[in-house]
């Protein structure tokens, strides 16, 4: 079978990008988290077995109030959250998106 130059460049450029979305361990396919929180607060979610659960931390110099949002459902309660604390609220797996933390 004969490749033509073309189709080689096309098969080596997508066997690249599978490889670094392979190299990125529970990164690929990932939503970007949403939410109106500042970009000094980091947002990331763990998914276990049976519970999925949101954080986020505040990185900002100054106290928020902030929670923690779900797709699909409610939402977690408002909390103040002073520099470099953490909040966290667990959902059941399912249904239910982790859309990042938001001011409220």
């Amino acid at each position: 079978m004969r490749v033509s130059h073309r189709t080689g460049a096309v098969l080596t450029a997508s066997g690249l990008l599978a490889a670094t979305l392979l190299a990125l361990p529970g990164q690929a396919a990932a939503a970007v988290p949403t939410g109106n929180a500042p970009t000094c607060v980091t947002v990331w979610e763990r998914t276990g077995r049976i519970m999925k659960t949101g954080y986020a931390r505040n990185d900002c110099d100054y106290s928020l109030n902030l929670k923690i949002v779900w797709a699909r459902g409610t939402d977690g309660p408002c909390e103040t959250v002073r520099p470099g604390q953490t909040i966290s609220t667990q959902v059941p797996r399912g249904v239910r998106s982790f859309d990042g933390a938001s001011r409220c």
